[in-house]
């Protein structure tokens, strides 16, 4: 196990890769991180896990800004127990996935798509390459 000068344990792959899956599968919010000339655009989305890639339906305007492009996507949440005993408390850990944003052709997907909570999701469905995964689960504080 890597803890990073924080004292955040450094997740490896596999868990990392476990964690989407979960979040997915229970529908959590993630966030789409997409770079701009001005500033950079982080919003609100829901998400499938397909493979090692996830899954983010879109508009046509969002989808004209990201096709192609690096972006970011990061989800977060709490596990409690870890296996730890009685004395386990939940923790945090967050994932982050980058690469690139490709068209996804849904057809060829059958059930793995999002399930958006949006009224007007968009009819685009992009899939961020999971070219890197980065996951951290955080230390618990201690607080004075």
């Amino acid at each position: 196990m890597w803890i990073d000068d924080r004292g955040s344990e450094v997740l490896q792959l596999p868990e990392c890769q476990r964690l989407l899956a979960v979040a997915a599968k229970a529908h959590r919010y993630g966030h789409l991180g997409i770079s701009q000339s001005d500033a950079p655009l982080v919003l609100p989305v829901d998400f499938a896990v397909h493979g090692p890639d996830v899954l983010i339906r879109v508009g046509e305007n969002l989808f004209e800004r990201m096709l192609g492009r690096l972006v970011a996507f990061e989800v977060d949440g709490t596990e409690s127990g870890l296996g730890q005993g009685n004395n386990s408390s939940a923790r945090a850990w967050s994932v982050l996935v980058r690469g690139l944003a490709i068209e996804e052709d849904d057809s060829l997907l059958g059930g793995h798509l999002p399930a958006p909570r949006v009224t007007e999701p968009g009819h685009r469905l992009i899939r961020v390459r999971a070219d890197v995964v980065t996951g951290r689960r955080l230390a618990s504080g201690t607080g004075s």
